[in-house]
């Protein structure tokens, strides 16, 4: 890594530094029920009237299975109307360029991604989608995607906060907070700062510009700042352009580039934070703040250096030294010359540890190693620092399973934060890890084997095996990120991948509330000299190399065949 990439981290590292405490401050503010907010002032009368408007009574909590229905029929009715909305689009308004209706397939498979907040996109926005698709429904999914995932994590906060309590509070009421108090206010600041960056913000459709050479070009217009700011705070992921942020319209130079991958991180780093203010121990938010950042650094580490360090196997005469034009060195093949591979690391790493999914380079034409960082960073699960919300949600079920396998060794009942693991939160638990990677192994050895999914593949051997992994586990990890190489728009892989992102959504939510309403039911046990402690830098290795040891049993055979193998023969 050369100066420049270690400025870029040491910048973004204090910027981190300087916002996520007070996000996680503000966060828990929001979620804390039972206290007023600040700024009520402002934001009770509006959210009042939207309960009125949805027939919401603010003061009636929700039992776990109560939330989850609710979570489940939001979900349904959110594929249902962006389904409508993108077969309909050519028969409505805000539709300068005259786009027909979606084909039902790719309709199926955006609103699919869209709704369970993985962005998988099977088609060019650009020349696919209305202004009207794009604003009314895919950055509204944007907005309440990521909602939906900070109630979640909210509610599994209150699980263990809560003592002797049948309900773990609303989710309409947490679900309209989330958009309101955080991500409308940021989303506005942000996409105003992207706007005097150069990123584009209209309603035109395509306008013909004559540049400096005298050559004209039809540029497209768009409300793309908009789309971009909760593209990335909500870590949605989902581009206005099919170049996602390596557009110049949606990312024109480095200092929209740093700013992006902080808005990746912002909100799911601090959440961990608000985890520990609600608990009551600030102290246990803290050590699973260091599970996630040491998590999401070392893949940062690995992927820039290994993206810096050039290709082996790179044709001769392509130069991978710094020079004028390119700053730093490295491999270039996918990387734009504004950012360098280095910001491609950077940027690859942050990506996929979150389940944002957006990229400002290619991932399929990164090196093996770099390329492999980015796939092990979704296998991981969403939880380093993972999805708002539902990233800490991930993070605390390893912790809970963590305590249960310290409990085993020493033979005593595990507990942590005051509440007994028993049986029943360890079930809960196993369905939580097993769904996912079930779903990306079953699905990926279909895919290689059937033949559709065979003729989907346009690089046969272990990358092609990668591309066929990574895009199972982008979709059930709801990241929304993708290998090249691999015919996303066919029957096959537009209705597999679906199913996989259905199941990486809800097969997990679902059993998240459970442990959360049976922890809240439980009564806190006192501390005593045989409780493990869960606040010290102990319990935070031990958490992480849970995370590592059940990533690597599950998903190293498929890994030794994919890009492992690739990277020995390079």
């Amino acid at each position: 890594m050369d100066a420049g990439a270690l400025l870029q981290l040491m910048v973004l590292g204090v910027a981190l530094a300087v916002t996520v405490p007070l996000l996680g401050r503000w966060l828990a503010a929001v979620y804390d029920t039972g206290q007023p907010a600040p700024l009520d002032r402002l934001f009770l009368p509006v959210e009042q009237r939207l309960y009125r408007w949805c027939g919401i009574d603010p003061d009636r909590e929700q039992r776990w299975d109560a939330y989850a229905r609710s979570v489940l029929m939001f979900g349904l009715v959110g594929i249902v109307g962006l389904y409508g909305l993108l077969r309909l689009q050519g028969h409505l308004p805000l539709n300068p360029t005259g786009r027909s209706g979606v084909g039902p397939l790719v309709s199926f498979n955006a609103a699919v991604s869209f709704v369970t907040n993985t962005n998988w996109q099977a088609y060019a926005g650009e020349s696919t989608l209305s202004h009207l698709s794009q604003m009314a429904g895919l950055t509204v999914q944007n907005f309440v995607s990521a909602a939906v995932g900070m109630a979640v994590g909210a509610a599994v906060i209150r699980g263990f906060a809560r003592s002797g309590s049948a309900t773990i509070g609303n989710f309409w009421i947490d679900t309209v907070r989330s958009v309101t108090r955080v991500l409308l206010p940021l989303s506005i600041v942000l996409a105003l700062f992207l706007v005097s960056q150069g990123v584009i913000q209209n309603l035109h459709g395509l306008q013909p510009v004559t540049g400096i050479d005298g050559t004209t070009q039809v540029v497209p217009g768009g409300p793309v700042a908009s789309q971009i700011a909760i593209k990335q705070l909500g870590t949605n992921g989902g581009g206005f352009f099919n170049a996602n942020a390596a557009h110049p319209f949606e990312n024109p130079g480095p200092l929209s580039n740093l700013v992006q991958v902080w808005a990746i991180l912002a909100l799911p780093l601090a959440f961990p934070l608000a985890f520990g203010r609600l608990v009551g121990d600030r102290r246990q938010g803290r050590v699973l703040l260091a599970v996630m950042v040491g998590l999401w650094l070392t893949s940062v580490l690995v992927a820039t250096y290994a993206e810096t360090g050039g290709n082996s196997r790179a044709p001769a005469g392509v130069t991978q030294a710094p020079t004028t034009e390119l700053a730093g060195g490295g491999w270039m093949e996918g990387t734009e010359t504004r950012f360098g591979a280095a910001g491609c690391g950077l940027w690859a790493a942050t990506t996929t540890a979150t389940s944002s999914g957006s990229i400002n380079c290619q991932h399929d034409s990164m090196t093996a190693v770099g390329g492999g960082t980015a796939m092990v960073n979704i296998l991981l699960g969403e939880l380093s620092p993972g999805g708002v919300g539902v990233g800490l949600m991930g993070l605390v079920v390893y912790a809970v399973l963590a305590v249960f396998v310290a409990g085993l060794m020493v033979g005593r009942t595990p507990e942590y934060l005051g509440k007994k693991i028993q049986a029943t939160e360890v079930k809960l638990a196993m369905l939580y890890l097993l769904a996912a990677p079930a779903a990306i192994l079953a699905l990926a050895a279909a895919s290689v084997v059937a033949g559709p999914g065979q003729a989907g593949i346009a690089n046969p051997g272990p990358h092609g095996l990668s591309e066929v992994l990574y895009a199972f586990g982008s979709g059930a990890g709801n990241n929304g990120s993708a290998f090249g190489g691999l015919a996303a728009g066919s029957d096959w892989y537009g209705i597999t991948v679906g199913l996989a992102m259905l199941i990486g959504r809800f097969l997990l939510i679902v059993p998240a509330l459970g442990l959360a309403g049976s922890l809240a039911a439980k009564a806190k046990v006192p501390v005593t000299a045989g409780t493990f402690p869960t606040h010290t830098p102990l319990f935070a290795g031990l958490v992480a190399g849970v995370v590592l040891i059940v990533a690597g049993l599950t998903f190293f055979p498929a890994l030794a065949l994919g890009p492992m193998l690739e990277a020995l023969q390079s």
